[in-house]
């Protein structure tokens, strides 16, 4: 690489990711495929899209949200390890976190909290291998506000829970399928080091830091969004990753918008020095703590 090649190839490193960048499918490894595969379809509302004998794919729009991938003698995830914190599913409006809140209850499961965000208000919950899981609506973008020091202003205020019921006026109205334009918001993951985390997804891949004030956690974004990655070291810092093939999180997806975008963040994991595969017209990647992403354009979200 010639010297002008290489300055090219160090601006394109320290940029930012596409800001069309979003998150696809979340897959993880479970013990038992049908109960999960049930919990996901009717506490969550995520149909299913596909299914073999040993993976179930669901979402909405034919879009895939969540990818169960069945491995009965799989090791349960220690605790205090890297991996996965919550998925986080993202409804488009109020009234729909009132109706996803009611398929949860009306699935006979409960809720582990609530959460006013000030970007968003927030339901939280485990699946049934203990999956973390935020089911979340964004307020109105132009109403987001920024700290004096320039991070966005986000909390962890009191939900009024009765307030996001009220959207339905007395009504259950259950909808046991979430609505259309239903996605992964975004992932908020566990690391070993917060200093590790930001230089791989901000300085490599090229996630905007949008808010640094929650201790032991960071988060970053594309396009300006609140976050699409959580990242947190409240296992500990210094936490192991789990063993090989344990149950939870097995990678989630990042799709870039063109195939452009993607040889664009090949190049700079190469100037990183990180390894990544090419799998399925994507690349495979493992962050410093050995959480594994997909990479991929969107003609190959799976």
């Amino acid at each position: 690489m010639d010297a002008r090649q290489e300055s090219s190839a160090t601006a394109e490193a320290n940029g930012s990711i596409h800001p069309d960048t979003s998150l696809g499918a979340v897959r993880l490894n479970v013990g038992d495929l049908q109960r999960m595969s049930s919990f996901y379809e009717r506490a969550v509302g995520l149909p299913v899209i596909e299914s073999t004998a040993d993976t179930v794919r669901l979402g909405v729009d034919g879009k895939a949200s969540v990818e169960l991938v069945g491995r009965p003698d799989a090791p349960i995830r220690p605790p205090r390890t890297t991996g996965l914190f919550h998925l986080a599913v993202l409804v488009p409006s109020r009234i729909e976190l009132a109706r996803a809140i009611h398929r949860v209850v009306d699935a006979d499961w409960s809720f582990t909290g609530a959460s006013d965000h000030l970007v968003s208000e927030a339901m939280y919950l485990d699946d049934p291998e203990g999956n973390g899981i935020e089911i979340y609506r964004d307020r109105p973008r132009e109403g987001w506000r920024r700290s004096p020091d320039g991070d966005l202003a986000m909390a962890t205020l009191p939900l009024d829970v009765d307030s996001v019921i009220g959207e339905l006026g007395g009504s259950p109205d259950p909808a046991p399928v979430a609505a259309p334009a239903t996605h992964i918001g975004h992932v908020h993951l566990q690391v070993s080091d917060i200093d590790e985390a930001e230089a791989f997804y901000s300085r490599i891949l090229g996630f905007d830091v949008t808010v640094r004030g929650y201790p032991g956690a960071l988060f970053v974004s594309a396009g300006g969004y609140h976050h699409h990655l959580g990242l947190n070291t409240w296992a500990g810092r210094g936490a192991p990753p789990p063993p090989a093939g344990a149950r939870g999180l097995d990678w989630f997806e990042i799709v870039l918008p063109d195939d452009s975008e993607l040889d664009l963040i090949e190049s700079r994991l190469e100037s990183g020095d990180v390894k990544a595969t090419r799998h399925a017209g994507g690349l495979l990647v493992t962050d410093p703590s050995e959480n594994r992403i997909f990479l991929g354009p969107v003609s190959s979200a799976r």
